[in-house]
């Protein structure tokens, strides 16, 4: 196997956030992510986040409560949102930016990779930034108060984290970091697809722009450590990734209860709601649909390979024979 000491000058040159002086939306973005001020007209033909990401949208009592009740969840997923990539910036990817930056992986890391993860690690301090912004403004147009502490995928992820064996430890921060950035980069091209708000519209986009190159620069990084893990490491890995990946497609059942009752829904209607998103076969669905990039890099890194890996994946749902 080609190892990737082997090819010094040719991965060197791979590790770059090109253009970062003047394309990254903390130094080139002219955006205020201000709310706008005609910003109930706007409602009436926008969307605080895209309905076909909120599929209980389109339930027989959500519909008949009419247009606010519809703004209302929305505001409060997007909220929700909002809050969750704040900690998720600060407190998992920018962590699983640090092993790369100090290389803290146990291999030599080329001084572009190191150069690239501190201008990424500048990018997501200042998407927590205007994520938080616009949190704060919507959850003060809207008297938004019940805001969960701590998210429960943020949860789920320390809580893997901490049951990580010591000397696994920083591999499984580095991996939590490469499946985040993967999966949201796609997430976010997708929601950008559709007719916002133009404030969140512009702040989505901005972060979009980021987040792609992090997407290709954490899979790159990836393909690179995947050549230099020991077989023990491979293994860790492969069983780690499967779980980390099904935890980005959990529903926070407890905060969507609290906010389908908070918009006065009957619990029959909220029952009905959440039996339809929770479960297996609902995680694993969603995850084929949403992590098409991950499997992607993935493929391309070589993981699936290994025959056991993709048995592994396969017996998860996550990808076919």
């Amino acid at each position: 196997m080609t190892s990737a000491s082997s090819l010094p000058d040719f991965w060197a040159q791979r590790f770059t956030l090109s253009d970062w002086n003047t394309r990254a939306s903390v130094r080139a973005s002219e955006h205020s992510y201000l709310l706008p001020s005609d910003l109930e007209q706007q409602l009436e033909t926008r969307h605080w986040f895209p309905p076909a990401f909120l599929p209980y949208l389109s339930h027989p009592s959500i519909k008949a409560a009419g247009q606010p009740v519809i703004h209302r969840l929305s505001a409060n997923h997007l909220v929700y949102f909002l809050d969750y990539t704040t900690l998720l910036e600060h407190r998992i990817v920018n962590r699983s930016v640090e092993t790369i930056a100090h290389g803290e992986l146990g291999i030599s890391i080329p001084q572009r990779m190191k150069t690239a993860a501190l201008q990424l690690y500048t990018d997501e301090g200042f998407h927590a930034l205007f994520s938080n912004s616009l949190a704060e403004q919507i959850a003060s147009h809207y008297g938004i108060t019940q805001r969960p502490v701590m998210p429960h995928r943020i949860t789920r992820l320390n809580a893997l984290l901490e049951q990580t064996p010591d000397r696994y430890k920083t591999l499984a921060w580095f991996l939590v970091g490469f499946v985040s950035e993967t999966i949201i980069a796609r997430e976010l091209l997708e929601v950008c697809r559709d007719t916002l708000v133009s404030s969140v519209q512009e702040m989505l986009r901005d972060h979009l722009t980021d987040e792609a190159r992090h997407s290709r620069y954490f899979s790159e990084v990836f393909h690179y450590l995947w050549l230099t893990l020991t077989s023990s490491q491979r293994t860790f890995a492969a069983k780690w990734l499967v779980e980390i990946i099904l935890v980005f497609f959990e529903v926070d059942e407890r905060w969507l209860k609290e906010s389908l009752n908070s918009a006065g829904l009957n619990s029959t209607c909220v029952a009905e709601i959440l039996g339809g998103l929770a479960g297996s076969p609902a995680v694993v669905q969603r995850t084929r649909s949403g992590a098409g990039a991950t499997l992607q890099a993935l493929r391309n890194a070589g993981f699936f390979d290994l025959r056991s890996n993709q048995q592994l994946f396969m017996q998860a749902g996550l990808v076919d024979g």
